[in-house]
């Protein structure tokens, strides 16, 4: 069977639907305890064997994302040649639609859809564990990108369970104009090493009512001194009809749960025309996806 020289994959954005954060670790990352969920927004990442022995260069559309050692992309593909010791370039194009600094995690993301490209260019895969045991040396959201389905998600973003989640939703999502950090929201929460994650079973969603009771996000109250518009555009969405609202990850972007497409596009439309924040970027997405 021949190899391509070129493929590409759609690297979803995701939401958490709850996102609980507790102590931190001996290691430095924070337990977290979160439902992640892939939404229809989406980047486009392109690889393609490139001439140069083993040079590893990205491309992006978008100027604020880097495109040096620093990009999750490229560090991707290092540790994929690093594995199983490919000798050709990789020339990675990365098309953004996922706004960054939002909490939607397009940057991680688009590192998990580099590694599917290069399965695919290779025709090699590592085994499930080293396959997410790669993912999470790339970052904490990067295993949750590979399983490509709802899924409740512990530890520092490395143990992760596969939801029965039935209930489909539809959201808008409304990016302000300014971006958030992830690690000055964590410093913000002040947690220490005593607070440590409840044990429990894995939440059921059998209705909408019941997700959007869910919606819940540790980091609003970091960030909410500092930056009000986070609760007026919350509150925003909430008098447009969604049934809940709140922050994806660490911020900035926010959703609203919706009953409906239609009633979602209509909220959509009720956001575009007020002036919540000058400069918001406003997006309709299907939740659950697959």
């Amino acid at each position: 069977m021949s190899l391509p020289s070129s493929i590409s994959f759609l690297a979803p954005a995701k939401l958490n639907l709850f996102l609980r954060v507790f102590g931190k670790r001996p290691d430095g990352y924070h337990d977290i305890r979160s439902v992640m969920t892939p939404v229809s927004l989406y980047d486009e990442v392109i690889l393609e064997k490139a001439a140069e022995a083993n040079g590893i260069t990205v491309e992006c559309d978008a100027a604020e994302v880097p495109t040096d050692e620093t990009n999750s992309c490229w560090r991707a593909a290092s540790l994929f040649r690093e594995w199983c010791g490919f000798t050709w370039g990789v020339r990675i194009t990365i098309r953004k639609r996922i706004p960054v600094e939002a909490g939607l995690g397009g940057g991680s993301s688009d590192a998990a859809a580099t590694l599917k490209c290069l399965c695919a260019l290779t025709g090699l895969r590592p085994s499930p564990a080293e396959y997410l045991s790669m993912a999470a040396r790339i970052g904490a959201d990067v295993p949750f990108f590979t399983m490509g389905t709802t899924a409740l998600v512990e530890g520092y973003g490395d143990i992760l369970t596969p939801m029965p989640l039935d209930t489909l939703f539809y959201a808008v999502i409304v990016k302000p104009s300014f971006g958030l950090s992830t690690r000055e929201g964590y410093a913000r929460l002040k947690r220490d090493v005593t607070q440590r994650p409840e044990s429990g079973n894995v939440p059921l969603f059998p209705s909408l009512t019941a997700l959007a009771l869910s919606v819940r996000n540790d980091f609003e109250d970091a960030w909410a001194m500092e930056f009000p518009e986070i609760a007026r555009i919350k509150e925003e969405l909430l008098s447009a009809g969604a049934l809940a609202a709140g922050l994806s990850g660490s911020g900035s972007a926010l959703f609203g749960l919706f009953p409906s497409e239609s009633e979602a596009r209509e909220g959509l439309a009720q956001m575009q025309n007020r002036s919540v924040e000058t400069g918001a970027r406003k997006y309709f997405v299907a939740g659950n996806i697959l």
